[in-house]
């Protein structure tokens, strides 16, 4: 599979999961914020597992979206990889750290969450730092320049 390929399948992922995250009786009532964390408000389980909010779903819509524009372009999709690894990454850091866990109120980035933002990131990594060399495809020996 290639950058294009990972863009696209990653950004209809992404884009199903944010719209999932709007839509009641794919989320369920979520808890409270974890101690020692700004409160999140309207804090769902996606699928019983994963907590979002509004913010958290329209991220999810946005980087779906980026996706499938990305996936157009061979370029773009090694940057959508770029990103959305160190993002995702960033994500995970922040969902280890007691005072982040809220990013700061505004999303819910703890639970399960944590977890899969680590996938998610070490995914867009591997594609990140494999997807360059093939960027460019060798012209046949007998092609014209």
């Amino acid at each position: 599979m290639n950058t294009r390929v990972f863009a696209l399948v990653y950004g209809i992922v992404f884009l199903a999961v944010g719209i999932a995250g709007f839509i009641p009786g794919i989320t369920q009532p979520g808890g409270p914020s974890p101690e020692g964390s700004p409160p999140v408000h309207d804090v769902h389980l996606l699928l019983g597992i994963f907590p979002v909010n509004a913010a958290h779903n329209l991220v999810h819509v946005l980087f779906g979206l980026g996706g499938l524009i990305a996936s157009r372009d061979l370029r773009l999709s090694w940057f959508y990889a770029c990103i959305t690894g160190a993002v995702y990454l960033i994500l995970f850091f922040m969902g280890l750290a007691s005072g982040l866990k809220t990013m700061f109120g505004m999303a819910p980035l703890y639970g399960a969450d944590v977890w899969l933002h680590l996938v998610l990131a070490v995914i867009a990594i591997a594609f990140a730092v494999t997807g360059r060399g093939k960027q460019r495809q060798p012209l046949p020996p007998d092609a014209t320049r």
